[in-house]
């Protein structure tokens, strides 16, 4: 009589008692795939924010100055020229430099030619015979306004070292012979033949009375990049042909002239011959460059003129810089099979590719706590249909043989023999088995626990004890027994 209670008072207990539904843990799947690429985004992001930012720009403090001895200076130039017999002499202001190129034969020397103010260029078109003007990396806008013929292709992130021929042919300029390589290919020009190429085009000379070097890149002056390959011979070839340099170091962009006249492009000073074309010492006639404005050659040889230099300046596009041509063949070689390899090793360490292959455990785990393990991974994968197939699978398996039915019986006549034993309905019983799945955490276990019962009955209760089938009830009113 007392055991019915306390029965009843331990299921009452253990339902109260029954853990509460863990929320479900966001899935982690994904960080197999986006940590190791965005480990190697972040690599070549900071590969390439490090490099832009070690290059040094032309309008820092000191760059390519004689007197400065950074990395980013050229004092070192400076005292390789000094070491050669050549003059150098150092001017801070485009004006003074223009003068003193009439002193003789002279290589006027400008590292950053875009910090020069638009109304001075002019005077770099018309230097006095004898001189040479070098440029390093100049704009599309110090060209046009030196009326420098040239026009820039394409430019490279990084620079090149390569040898001084250009399209197989030899450089023109005897005073190179001894450079064999030299780190000068990082913006390339064309001139449709008004100038001699060298370096894969990353070096132009514009022959003439008073000629023009083009230089397409800092490196061969540079303090920290001098002492590589033929970059000392080549700085030092350029600048010292003439046995004096002088050395424009502009810690700036420059302020515009004084005074500057209607017509842009020359400096001006009351006694400066920047108002009228620099003069050859004791000619009293102005030596532009061949293809300047002025010069008397042909515009459309040598794109002179207003006509040419307009459409030289409208031609002169910066073509794009696509990251691929930045950077050598094997680097992108070698990044391919870094990619490979990356990829090969995600392979390796995820899932296995289909169903899971069975493997004997190492060790003998008790059945409770691989129930317990297997159900925590059903909870916190949210899989209620899994694991309620997964129960009704072991339920038909324990049940079948008990009541000797072949695997392939149908439905309804596992229901009723089912329903037999534990005295059920045979529809409920088939919902139990072959029912859907559970929609929430109380219906699977509702349904493990109906399961369990039956495999419990029916496993208890002999054949020959089985419930009969209940006859239909009849309605009271129909006159059956009440």
């Amino acid at each position: 009589m007392t055991a019915a209670p306390q029965t009843a008072a331990r299921s009452t207990t253990a339902g109260s008692a029954a853990p509460r539904p863990m929320p479900a843990r966001p899935r982690r799947r994904w960080y197999r795939i986006a940590v190791p690429f965005g480990l190697v985004a972040a690599l070549i992001a900071t590969s390439l924010i490090t490099r832009a930012v070690d290059r040094p720009d032309p309008d820092d403090p000191g760059y390519l100055s004689p007197v400065e001895t950074s990395g980013h200076g050229g004092s070192r130039l400076a005292d390789a020229l000094r070491q050669r017999g050549v003059t150098v002499q150092r001017e801070t202001d485009l004006v003074p430099a223009l003068l003193a190129t009439r002193a003789g034969p002279t290589t006027l020397f400008v590292p950053a030619p875009d910090l020069l103010h638009p109304d001075t260029l002019g005077g770099l078109s018309t230097l006095p015979t004898g001189t040479r003007l070098v440029l390093v990396d100049p704009s599309r806008r110090v060209l046009a306004g030196a009326a420098v013929p040239l026009r820039r292709t394409d430019r490279r992130w990084t620079t090149k070292v390569v040898g001084p021929e250009t399209a197989g042919r030899a450089c023109p300029l005897t005073e190179l012979g001894a450079v064999r390589q030299a780190a000068a290919a990082r913006q390339r020009y064309a001139s449709g033949g008004v100038a001699d190429l060298c370096f894969a085009a990353g070096l132009a000379r514009l022959p003439g009375a008073a000629e023009t070097v083009v230089v397409g890149a800092d490196d061969p002056f540079r303090n920290d990049r001098i002492d590589e390959p033929d970059n000392r011979e080549l700085a030092t070839a350029l600048l010292g042909v003439r046995g004096r340099v002088l050395w424009l170091d502009l810690d700036g962009p420059a302020p515009p002239p004084p005074g500057a006249p209607g017509t842009a492009g020359q400096p001006s000073e009351t006694s400066d011959p920047g108002d009228s074309p620099v003069e050859e010492p004791g000619s009293g006639t102005p030596n532009p460059r061949p293809g300047a404005p002025g010069s008397g050659s042909d515009d459309s040889s040598s794109g002179g003129g207003e006509n040419g230099e307009n459409s030289a300046g409208s031609a002169d596009q910066d073509q794009p810089n696509p990251l691929w041509a930045a950077f050598p063949p094997w680097f992108w070689a070698l990044l391919a099979q870094l990619a490979l390899a990356l990829l090969l090793a995600v392979l390796w360490r995820a899932r296995r590719l289909g169903a899971p292959a069975p493997e004997p455990l190492p060790v003998t785990v008790r059945a409770a706590e691989t129930v317990l393990g297997r159900a925590r991974l059903y909870r916190q994968a949210g899989a209620r249909g899994p694991a309620a197939r997964t129960l009704r699978a072991a339920t038909l398996t324990r049940l079948l043989p008990r009541l000797n039915l072949p695997v392939d019986t149908p439905p309804d006549r596992v229901a009723a023999a089912v329903a037999a034993r534990t005295g059920d309905g045979p529809g409920e019983t088939e919902e139990l088995l072959y029912g859907a799945d559970p929609d929430t955490d109380r219906q699977l276990l509702d349904l493990a626990r109906s399961l369990d019962r039956i495999v419990r009955t029916v496993v208890d209760v002999p054949p020959d004890r089985a419930h009969p089938a209940e006859p239909p009830r009849t309605d009271p009113t129909e006159g059956g027994p009440r």
